[in-house]
């Protein structure tokens, strides 16, 4: 099968099930794993995101969202060259992808037996049906099952020591995750389900909801324990930068957050901007930051780092 990802996400999927031969086709934004470097890529950034400051980037993304469009463009002759079977998409985000509509209208005009498949999960269930799904879709279905116990067992041995740390009289850290700085935003979709499954208490972001615009106003009256920044689509390096050339609010040195050195930056992108099985090991990497004791050398390296305002 010919396979074009249309998502960093279902680029991840797709090879962990084993079928990374079969990509012909991925995003500009496609760095995971290494073995999809070299492959086609068929879109491009409508903006040079890479020189754009965030509140710039927020601004892209506002006009994005009211005139129903893309910060990204799709290359439609490497699309047509690629020659898919199936395509990879997502309706979930407009400005975060090029838009299923477009991608749809393009692929009918190639060829109208190509299979156009949006993956749109807005929770840890929703992604692993994802992954069940481009395996039925990919006859990879026994790799996809066995990849989602794996995940699950992951979780579960997650989830059985939080429980057991509490039952002996832990508490859970109380925490905003923040998905972008310039303004800030609160986490959404799955993300406060990854920090409660983690062991802590978010404060701020909604169960399955999108990402919403908050205030540090808003972030001081609850007084976070923990600050995690984890800005959409930013590594850690990027996030640390970013960090450092946000304008800190009055009043930030007193969150209990600041004082108690709990302030950490997170890979965003790879753990949690993602729905793919990547965000298990999101889920790990906030169980360390939590609870050090308990957990300990589990997140993957590199992947969080304590920073200072």
């Amino acid at each position: 099968m010919r396979i074009v990802s249309l998502l960093p996400s279902a680029t991840e999927i797709v090879c962990a099930i084993g079928l990374a031969d079969e990509l012909v086709g991925v995003t500009h934004e496609c760095d995971f794993p290494p073995e999809v470097a070299g492959t086609p890529i068929m879109t491009r950034s409508v903006h040079d995101l890479a020189t754009t400051s965030s509140r710039e980037i927020n601004r892209l993304v506002t006009a994005s969202v009211h005139g129903g469009s893309s910060l990204y463009e799709l290359d439609e002759a490497a699309l047509a060259a690629a020659e898919p079977d199936l395509i990879l998409t997502q309706e979930l985000c407009r400005v975060c992808a090029v838009s299923y509509r477009e991608v749809n209208d393009v692929a009918r005009a190639i060829d109208a037996d190509i299979t156009v498949v949006s993956l749109e999960p807005t929770s840890i269930e929703g992604i692993l049906n994802t992954i069940a799904t481009v395996g039925a879709m990919t006859e990879a279905e026994d790799a996809a099952v066995d990849l989602v116990q794996t995940l699950r067992e992951r979780l579960s041995v997650i989830e059985a020591k939080v429980q057991s740390r509490r039952d002996a009289g832990g508490r859970s850290p109380r925490v905003v995750a923040l998905e972008w700085l310039d303004p800030p935003f609160a986490s959404g979709h799955w993300v406060p389900e990854q920090v409660r499954r983690a062991g802590g208490w978010e404060l701020l972001g909604a169960d399955a909801d999108r990402s919403t615009e908050t205030t540090w106003r808003a972030v001081t009256d609850v007084d976070p324990e923990m600050l995690l920044l984890m800005p959409c689509g930013f590594h850690l390096a990027e996030t640390q930068a970013e960090w450092a050339r946000t304008p800190h609010p009055p009043g930030l040195d007193e969150l209990t957050a600041v004082r108690r050195g709990q302030v950490f930056a997170l890979d965003g992108s790879a753990y949690f901007s993602r729905p793919g099985p990547r965000v298990i090991a999101g889920i790990e990497l906030l169980a360390e930051i939590f609870d050090p004791e308990a957990f300990v050398d589990i997140a993957p390296y590199g992947s969080w780092t304590p920073v200072t305002p």
